[in-house]
């Protein structure tokens, strides 16, 4: 696997090495010794799935200490723009993102560190993604910043058309957000 760094410390692309032939492809979506040597070691508790539709814009969701996540996502089916926000205090690149363009057909992995919120619009007719976290999910500790917050600057290309959950409308502007992470807890290798 290829590390792609970001403009972001600790938010990273992972390109997988893929062998095609007639038959179709066959590559590793994930290697524990690849990544901890690539990466850092980062132990990996559950995995999630969701199927989206056209339009549907998810997030920007993290867990509140103790119960941060890292996250490791792709899209399996379809295309997604995928975008990460960093909300670490003290950071020199505090409320600004990344966002990379996850398909089926580029393979491509997202890794997002504890200390960033994470969302994705969906591009493509239907898409499926899927996500690594190193934390199990605490609805108590679930929280977010909201998705169509102007200030971060983010072009979603499907905002016109969001279809977008209750709780996720209910999300703080980042102005308004005091964040429970700090730079010095959640810096990365």
């Amino acid at each position: 696997m290829e590390i792609i760094k970001t403009d972001i410390e600790g938010l990273l692309i992972i390109k997988p090495r893929i062998f095609e032939d007639q038959r179709g492809y066959f590559f590793e979506s994930f290697s524990q010794r690849e990544f901890d040597k690539k990466v850092y070691p980062v132990t990996f508790v559950q995995d999630n799935e969701s199927k989206s539709t056209y339009g549907v814009m998810r997030g920007l969701h993290f867990q509140r200490p103790p119960f941060t996540q890292s996250k490791l996502v792709r899209c399996v089916k379809g295309a997604v723009l995928d975008v990460a926000v960093d909300i670490r205090k003290g950071s020199k690149t505090y409320g600004q993102h990344v966002a990379v363009e996850l398909t089926e057909d580029n393979h491509l992995q997202f890794f997002i560190p504890k200390g960033f919120a994470h969302g994705f619009a969906v591009l493509s007719e239907t898409a499926v993604f899927q996500y690594k976290c190193d934390e199990f999910y605490h609805p108590e500790a679930d929280d977010g910043i909201s998705i169509l917050d102007e200030s971060l600057g983010i072009d979603w290309y499907v905002a016109d058309k969001a279809i977008l959950s209750e709780k996720d409308t209910r999300h703080a502007l980042l102005k308004d957000f005091e964040s429970p992470f700090d730079i010095q807890d959640y810096s990365h290798h």
